[in-house]
């Protein structure tokens, strides 16, 4: 009932804010960004055509056509079982400022945000530091206990890259907050649009189509690729592009494949760069209703196979409720699966940094304790 009433007063919310501060006011605002100025930039990218960007394949948003008002209904109308935990779930937090930037990291902070650091550079991923991911604090709230970090704690930040523009990947507070300690940002063609409007500087920000590259220093590169999702932070959709990430030098491959459904790009991918060392994979806030933009647990498994992800850990998972499931079930069908599978599952608790080896360390089943918790709530 807690996320059905936040759903709720997140509606009612916009609402109000409409009527006393106006709609176009609301919507205007600084925490919505900002649509791209100029389309001229679009002009050599295959997905881009009839003033909007497309996937490659047909990727309709809801399976059954329904109407923004009409899913709002039926999220308002379906009750959930266990969409959050009892209690604050386990996390580590240790000092980044004094972490060792020559020791290649990997630091998970919840659904699809990480801290990595790669070849000497501290790289940023989609982080949304707030305790919330909407464009009202009431809604979509971060679970207890996983909003460990704010953003005065981090350090300089070499690379910040941003797979889309939808509210829980990219936090207006979190962004505004490191400004001063990003230098450069990658992201999907349009994206900097909001950068702009943000008070960053042009000549900083990157914006990428699939397949282009960035090369951040001798030995390292970023590349955007095929994601099949979509784009919007108000009422105007995928006016920006949507991508994954292919972190790469001589000796070892991450990818980071943003909010995607299943597709055949992820085997392209796979048969293109090689194996990859570590895949970090949209796992979570699955539902038949959204299938073609978020993949289930078997699917992510199924993607990790195609790209020969040597480790995989789970992304868009842990931290907020946006789908219907109970919020320990992509753990337990990871884990699982991956068995089936012969997936090398890596599933850190928060906050915990591990080394990027070619086999990283496999983790405890740390959700257990909180889910047997969350099952005595209920019959």
């Amino acid at each position: 009932m807690k996320r059905r009433s936040a759903f709720i007063l997140s509606g009612v919310g916009i609402a109000v804010a409409a009527c006393f501060g106006g709609t176009y006011g609301f919507l205007k605002s600084a925490r919505f960004g900002a649509i791209p100025a100029s389309t001229a930039a679009f002009k050599t990218c295959p997905h881009f055509y009839d003033g909007v960007f497309h996937n490659t394949l047909p990727t309709p948003v809801l399976t059954d056509n329904s109407s923004f008002i009409g899913a709002f209904a039926k999220s308002f109308l379906t009750e959930k079982i266990d969409p959050e935990p009892t209690r604050d779930l386990p996390t580590v937090k240790i000092d980044l400022e004094t972490l060792n930037r020559q020791i290649d990291t990997v630091i998970w902070l919840g659904h699809s945000s990480f801290f990595i650091q790669l070849s000497g550079k501290r790289i940023l991923i989609d982080p949304v530091l707030s305790d919330h991911a909407a464009p009202v604090s009431f809604s979509t709230r971060a679970f207890k206990g996983t909003n460990i970090y704010h953003p005065s704690e981090f350090p300089t930040v070499d690379l910040l890259i941003v797979s889309h523009d939808h509210w829980d990947h990219l936090d207006y507070p979190t962004i505004n907050s490191l400004r001063h300690k990003i230098k450069e940002i990658v992201c999907p063609l349009g994206t900097d649009a909001h950068f702009l409007r943000w008070g960053f500087q042009p000549e900083h920000l990157h914006p990428l189509d699939w397949n282009q590259s960035y090369i951040v220093s001798e030995n390292l590169t970023v590349t955007a690729l095929e994601a099949r999702h979509y784009s919007g932070r108000s009422l105007d959709q995928n006016k920006s592009f949507w991508a994954s990430f292919l972190l790469q030098r001589p000796d070892y491959k991450i990818f980071f494949s943003g909010d995607s459904g299943f597709g055949p790009h992820f085997k392209e991918i796979g048969n293109r760069y090689g194996a990859v060392d570590l895949a970090l994979l949209d796992s979570g806030q699955y539902n038949e209703r959204w299938r073609y933009i978020h993949m289930n647990p078997d699917e992510a498994l199924q993607a990790a196979k195609d790209l020969r992800a040597q480790n995989f850990i789970p992304a868009h998972i842990g931290k907020f409720c946006i789908s219907m499931h109970p919020w320990y079930e992509p753990f337990d069908r990871l884990k699982i699966g991956a068995l089936k599978n012969g997936v090398r599952l890596i599933t850190p608790k928060i906050g915990q940094p591990l080394e990027l080896t070619k086999q990283i360390p496999l983790q405890p089943v740390w959700w257990e304790e909180n889910k047997n918790l969350s099952q005595k709530q209920h019959p």
